[in-house]
């Protein structure tokens, strides 16, 4: 008798550039491998390649079942300058790199490919292949509504939209406050706005949706997207949340050893983590604030100190993991002396995830990336909500406003920066106040209900399920 060996679907997976793009999408890589017996090719664009990239992929913790394929490195010097911006530096780089794909495909033969935002291009290459095509939405299920609409508003509003005097009435789901928007959306006239735009146009041509959210988190915008009447015609695909996906464990290195001892001598929900993701970075001015601020709140802390920016509060996004800094340099002239025993300094790049989870931490003064935000989550931890660039205005007003476990500090009329005082006040009101409490009571809840929807029969995981089934199909 002849026994049939099960024949393991493949996939391939594409993020864009950026460590915000490329986490959450191996740790789906990740789970379909180990829960769902599912092979995937993960599909590396090494141009512009930063640090914390190259090390992810050396890791020799990657599961047998993940093959990682490089996509050679282009020459971009004729193409982006030190004046280009992110996006259209992520959109052009990928742009470049992707004159390979087909090949590479040819050569790789899965059944399916995932792009992200901002890897759409890959498309009518994998239909020519007759690859099934999805994409993973990295941002919030509330950004997703917004982009499904923007060609609409595209089309409909005239002038920009900052120009607007009401906010934007998303279908289904909450309006936007024009203060709100995304940078990306708020000069129609520039390459950003424009290739988030053609990216964004896009979503209707894929066969459905991974949503990095969760039906507890964003119930509003997820039931919107699925159910009301403007994305039916749109012809909007099917969406499937899948999150939060998040790393679920990091390697600890000896130099973050020091980290987890000081940490371990802090009383519990006591550490205010003070980090600003992968790519941002504050002003002179405001980073000479926040220390001031941290110091007078006589709160204890740990502050990822970066290289301050004037130009960009993006400026380390292509950085990551190698921006090597002296904080005596640039921090307040004795604030490193002074907060001694209370703070902890540390230098541009950490195991946030594992510093979160720790039962020291008591909040995360945050830039607000939907990855961050996902993980303060993910660990019941409420955020004193920082956004600097891209959706992170969104996605701090969603926190604050819309789930209740965050509080923003605010900028006094006529200045540029958050004073001292200020962050002082809200430092106290999250670590101390009857307000914080009540935060890090709501993130609790949600931290359980992340751990339900991921777990087997949950919301999440059921999702995963259903689509892998239609992948299995395929094979």
């Amino acid at each position: 008798m002849v026994v049939s060996k099960e024949v393991k679907p493949h996939i391939a997976l594409l993020p864009s550039p950026g460590m915000g793009h490329i986490t959450p999408l191996f740790e789906f890589a990740k789970r379909l491998v180990t829960n769902h017996g599912i092979l995937v090719s993960f599909l590396v664009i090494t141009a512009d390649a930063s640090a914390a990239q190259t090390q992810l992929f050396q890791s020799p913790d990657i599961p047998a079942g993940i093959c990682i394929v490089n996509i050679p490195p282009v020459d971009m010097s004729n193409v982006i300058n030190e004046n280009t911006l992110v996006l259209s530096r992520v959109c052009l780089t990928v742009q470049e790199s992707l004159k390979l794909l087909r090949s590479i495909l040819v050569e790789v033969k899965p059944k399916v490919l995932i792009v992200d935002l901002f890897t759409s291009q890959a498309i009518e290459v994998a239909r020519e292949l007759s690859i099934s095509v999805y994409s993973f939405y990295t941002a919030s299920a509330g950004l997703l509504a917004f982009s499904l609409y923007l060609p609409t508003l595209d089309r409909e509003v005239e002038g920009e939209y900052v120009d607007l005097l009401e906010p934007i009435k998303v279908p289904g789901t909450r309006p936007e406050r024009i203060e709100d928007l995304l940078d990306q959306v708020r000069n129609r006239k520039i390459d950003e706005y424009k290739w988030f735009l053609f990216h964004m146009s896009r979503l209707a041509l894929v066969d459905g949706i991974l949503e990095n959210s969760w039906e507890d988190l964003e119930p509003l915008s997820l039931k919107a997207v699925r159910e009301h009447e403007y994305y039916k015609t749109v012809q909007a695909p099917p969406v499937y949340p899948i999150g939060p996906l998040i790393k679920p464990d990091e390697f600890i290195t000896d130099k973050d050893a020091r980290i987890f001892t000081w940490l371990d001598n802090q009383p519990p929900d006591s550490v205010l983590f003070v980090a600003f993701g992968s790519g941002g970075t504050l002003t002179s001015e405001q980073l000479t604030e926040l220390a001031w601020g941290l110091e007078m709140s006589e709160q204890r802390f740990i502050l990822v100190a970066r290289n301050p920016s004037d130009a960009s509060a993006s400026a380390a996004f292509f950085n990551v993991g190698g921006d090597q800094n002296d904080p005596s340099t640039y921090l307040p002239e004795g604030f490193a002396e002074r907060t001694q025993g209370v703070g902890l300094i540390v230098h541009s790049w950490v195991p946030q995830a594992a510093i979160l989870g720790h039962s020291s931490s008591g909040a995360f003064l945050s830039h607000c990336g939907w990855n961050s935000s996902l993980e303060s989550l993910s660990h019941g931890v409420p955020i004193l909500a920082w956004p600097l660039y891209a959706e992170q205005r969104m996605n701090a007003t969603l926190l604050e406003e819309g789930v209740g476990v965050a509080v923003k500090p605010v900028v006094q009329p006529g200045k540029k920066v958050v004073g001292r005082e200020e962050i002082e006040r809200v430092v106290r009101l999250i670590m101390e106040g009857e307000e914080g409490k009540v935060m890090r009571r709501r993130a609790e809840q949600l931290k359980e209900s992340a751990d339900t929807a991921l777990s087997c029969g949950g919301s999440s995981y059921n999702s995963v399920c259903q689509v892998a089934d239609i992948w299995k199909s395929l094979v």
